[in-house]
């Protein structure tokens, strides 16, 4: 696996990013954008994916990261559910259901390879504050 410097670079985070515009497209339409508890609901998991991912990469220790992730990829969960609601609702068609849909398993699937991964190899901490150089005067 490629070294990751940032959470930018995380493949599930850029799938996240995807689903969450795509997410935010079919919320502004008519009548979707009218159903407030559910427009916002969905916008929360579909945010709370990249969000994790982020949160969890910027944590002190893999473990951390990987109960991150999981939380990412709940809302992943969460976020396909909703867009049955919506589906179901005749907020969006069924083209579009799927299409939103595969995005988020494809996120799901992303992230539950990940998480394989850093089990696989685990580092107990990345960041050592006894040998971390800082200027604080900054």
């Amino acid at each position: 696996m490629t070294a990751i410097t940032r959470f930018e670079d995380i493949q599930a985070w850029q799938t996240a990013r995807q689903l969450t515009n795509l997410v935010y497209g079919l919320t502004n339409q008519t009548g979707f954008n009218r159903d407030f508890g559910l427009k916002d609901q969905i916008r929360r998991a579909v945010v709370s994916v990249m969000s994790n991912i982020a949160e969890g990469f910027e944590s002190r220790t893999d473990s951390q990261f990987i109960n991150f992730l999981g939380m990412a990829r709940a809302s992943a969960g969460e976020t396909r559910s909703q867009l049955y609601i919506a589906l179901d609702q005749g907020y969006i068609t069924e083209e579009r259901f799927k299409e939103a849909f595969a995005l988020a398993e494809k996120c799901a699937r992303q992230i539950a390879k990940f998480i394989a991964y850093l089990e696989a190899n685990p580092r107990p901490r990345r960041v050592s504050e006894e040998t971390a150089e800082y200027d604080t005067d900054v």
